[in-house]
């Protein structure tokens, strides 16, 4: 068989125009291979192992010397049978003997064909009849030249062996090779860096004539690692877990550390420090912060980009990756800069171009529901797993991923990225020891018997006991109130004398009453929950940190009653606080937003004497029946589970203090741990409900997560992210809200310098469904609606609902919209007449 058959026989690209060539499916396989090379450099393997990886890669296509894909390339006709990469396994299988030469027997090597057939996201499923068929319609010559490839590809890297690979070494191998080939596809299919070329060289010739290509590609695309700096991260003396991380041994291999402190202890800086050194050893070649919500993540990204200097000599590439990562106009401006001056820290044009690749960049900044995408049966898991192995996985506030859906995906998540060699850093002020030793086991290291706190804890060594950053503030004294009269009352009374007040409340209904009360007595109250569009959740948000945040001007004598969105996100100081009930680890977030600041707003400049966290609860030694938190409570009673509500009243009260840090682990163990008070008789059917429903998470966890005790084919999947939640809860529905303006549908939110695409985010609003199913919503067929959605594509059309808001506020019979208080309802709307 001449090579000049090869080349010709079988396109692998249809020509970008008339009159220009088809790029032969060999040169295309050998483009993807020279970036292979060029990827694989920045990875600890062998030349033996690198080889036969690049070989693998090489023949990702091979499927594509086909009939029926040429017939479909030159003639529009559907490939019936199977796709061309599922042929490409086909080939494999048949040419089967052709790979002994991997050192492999044949069950691993099957692995691998399902591997590197995988690549566009998905495991092959095909076989017995369904591969003769394949077969069978790529004609007679095919898999004749397929042999050939192979055979000629070897002589390439003659030298490739994974001869010394363990079974479970190959396991993992075909869970990161799918995603190390679909990066170097989509890099190697880019016609700007690799076009169209007439057949004419031979392949070794044509090979050596890519392979500069391949690298600049490489480097343009912001996947060639930055260098990390030797320079001390400290700034100020460094805090006690900062000086440890600093200090501590780092043993050989992949590293897990787990931080436990309390708030305001420096552990971000800390996470750094440690971050900083594993580079230095050579534990990873970039960074991923993992938060738990979108805010959080925005908020990290502000707050580490000016450090990312003075951690990197080079700049990296860096990525904001979630959902509405487009709409920050921190990370909006940065990115512009960034494509336009190569020595700034920002995303390149390729990495821009498809949300999938956000893990690639060398920095990613985050939620933790990126991550844990890559362990679930969805599209491209493996790209996200291979995006994800070259990093530091540094997970903040870890006990956010304490449910037991999320601790199940973050244990997968843990397992895998130790298996393709990566280290972690988890962060936690509140975590309960049960779930600290569940995500050691997941590591694969034996939990110790003793849990100190402040603790740095590196997985099969023993906890180092850190000594306790010294909390400026005293005890936080715990003081029950009785009804929400009370709660007006002191906060009317707190306010009078000029102290900056908050009450978090947890559920939005309840807020607005709140506020209404507040207002009733003349006092003057902020809002903010997550119940407003985007645009006036962020206006509300910048204003309440203008007037409570550290610099606080403006926040005396007012008061903010906000829910759960004030527990991380923002940099809050207030004089006096109350909480609705909620669990431990909550109020403990909660109660770092009382006196914070103490640098700047020192104990006798406050307005009052001491730190109190006043907490709006029933007794706990009043129990009568299972309606003991909702004689207090309305609609925050039913956020929490019931039992853990009630054993976080018996444990805070029982104390009446909180101590930072030394008493944090008594109070979570005292709600969290296996010697917790028992129930009363009257919430025992509520735990035992709450014990069902989280054996129901974890079965379904395990039904969603990839299996890693199979092979990538056995044990992964393909499905929509939107089929694989990474959280569960109660389902919500998105709502965008518009305005009406000369007879038209406009976003509601209304910002000169945003693009029509960005408004309509900004004007996204969620509900719980439940509540939504109930209501009239508006028709999305009516004329004026589908001249705008007629632009959308399918997916948004199905997930949003477009809301036109009338003058008066008006969506639809019991549904109404006011950019100062929100979405309302309407049993809550007529209370505001």
């Amino acid at each position: 068989m001449s090579v000049l058959h090869l080349l010709t026989g079988w396109p692998g690209k249809s020509p970008s125009g008339e009159g220009l060539p088809a790029h032969p499916a060999v040169y295309h396989m050998l483009d993807v291979a020279a970036v292979a090379e060029a990827l694989i450099e920045n990875e600890e393997f062998d030349t033996p192992r690198r080889q036969a990886i690049v070989f693998l890669t090489a023949l990702h296509d091979l499927g594509k010397i086909n009939e029926a894909f040429r017939s479909m390339l030159t003639e529009g006709r559907a490939q019936v049978f199977g796709r061309h990469w599922e042929v490409t396994e086909v080939f494999l299988r048949e040419a089967d003997h052709e790979f002994e030469c991997l050192g492999l027997d044949g069950q691993r090597r099957k692995w691998l064909y399902g591997a590197v057939a995988g690549h566009h996201g998905r495991p092959p499923e095909k076989s017995g009849d369904a591969f003769l068929r394949m077969k069978r319609a790529a004609g007679p010559e095919a898999f004749s030249d397929a042999v050939e490839v192979i055979r000629a590809f070897r002589k390439l890297w003659p030298n490739g062996s994974l001869a010394e690979m363990s079974r479970d070494e190959v396991r993992a191998l075909s869970w990161w090779l799918p995603g190390f080939i679909t990066a170097a596809d989509w890099i190697g299919s880019n016609a700007e860096w690799f076009p169209a070329e007439a057949p004419g060289l031979a392949l070794a010739d044509y090979l050596d004539a890519v392979r500069n290509r391949a690298a600049r590609a490489v480097q343009e695309t912001g996947l060639v690692p930055a260098r990390v700096t030797e320079t001390s991260l400290f700034r100020h003396t460094p805090r006690p877990m900062q000086a440890h991380a600093a200090d501590v041994p780092l043993p050989d291999g992949p590293v897990l550390a787990i931080m436990e402190d309390g708030t305001g202890s420096g552990k971000t800086e800390a996470a750094l420090v440690l971050a900083q050194r594993m580079l230095q050893a050579g534990k990873g070649r970039g960074l991923f912060f993992a938060l738990p919500t979108m805010a959080t993540a925005d908020a990290m990204f502000a707050r580490l980009r000016p450090d990312l200097g003075r951690l990197f000599a080079t700049p990296p590439s860096l990525t904001l990756a979630h959902g509405r990562a487009g709409i920050s106009r921190e990370w909006r401006d940065l990115a512009l800069t960034a494509m336009r001056h190569e020595d700034e820290p920002g995303p390149t044009a390729w990495l821009s171009d498809n949300r999938r690749k956000a893990l690639l960049a060398n920095v990613g900044i985050g939620t933790i529901d990126q991550a844990l995408l890559a362990v679930l049966k969805a599209k491209h898991a493996p790209l996200r797993l291979y995006g994800l192995s070259s990093k530091i996985l540094i997970v903040d506030e870890v006990h956010e991923v304490g449910d037991p859906y999320m601790a199940e995906l973050l244990a997968t998540l843990l397992r895998s990225h130790r298996q393709n060699g990566g280290s972690a850093i988890l962060l936690t002020a509140t975590l309960p020891v049960a779930q600290r030793d569940m995500l050691l086991r997941a590591w694969g290291a034996e939990p110790p018997a003793l849990a100190p706190y402040p603790a740095l804890t590196l997985a099969g060594a023993a906890p180092e006991t850190v000594a306790p950053m010294p909390d400026l503030r005293g005890a936080i004294t715990v003081e029950r109130l009785e009804d929400d009269e009370a709660v007006v009352s002191l906060l009317q009374g707190a306010a009078a004398q000029g102290a900056a007040c908050v009450w978090v409340r947890n559920a939005v209904d309840d807020a607005m009453a709140a506020v209404r009360a507040l207002r009733d007595r003349g006092v003057e109250a902020d809002l903010l929950h997550a119940r407003f569009a985007l645009a006036d959740r962020l206006a509300h948000q910048g204003g309440i940190l203008e007037r409570f945040g550290k610099e606080r001007t403006g926040g005396a004598g007012r008061v903010l009653v906000a829910t759960q969105v004030v527990e991380s996100s923002l940099d809050l100081d207030f004089d006096v606080m109350v909480s609705d009930l909620a669990p431990i680890a909550a109020l403990i977030q909660r109660a770092g937003r009382l006196w914070r600041h103490m640098d700047l707003r020192p104990a006798e400049s406050r307005p009052v004497r001491a730190p109190v966290l006043h907490v709006l609860s029933p007794d706990p030694a009043a129990v009568d029946d299972s309606t003991w938190l909702h004689r207090v409570l309305d609609g925050g009673a039913w956020v929490y589970p019931l039992d853990q509500q009630w054993r976080t009243a018996q444990a805070l009260f029982s104390a009446g203090m909180i101590e930072t840090p030394h008493g944090l682990r008594l109070l979570i163990e005292a709600v969290e741990g296996p010697n917790a008070d028992p129930v009363p008789p009257q919430l025992e059917e509520a735990e035992q409900e709450r014990i069902g429903a989280g054996y129901g998470a974890r079965t379904l966890a395990g039904m969603n997560r990839i299996d890693l005790d199979r092979d990538y084919r056995d044990g992964g999947g393909g499905a929509d992210d939107r089929d694989y939640p990474t959280r569960l809860g109660v389902e919500q529905k998105v709502l965008v809200l518009a305005r009406w303006e000369n007879g038209r549908v406009v976003p509601w939110a209304d910002e000169a310098d945003r693009t029509e695409d960005e408004l309509w985010v900004l004007s996204e609003v969620s509900v719980a469904a439940r509540r939504a199913e109930k209501l009239a919503l508006p028709d999305q067929d009516v004329p004026e609606i589908l001249a705008v959605t007629k632009g959308w594509p399918e997916w948004r059309r199905e997930a949003v609902t477009l809301c036109p808001v009338g003058a008066d506020g008006r969506i639809c019979e019991g549904l109404h919209y006011r950019a100062a208080e929100g979405l309302v309802f309407a049993e809550r709307s007529a209370e505001t007449g």
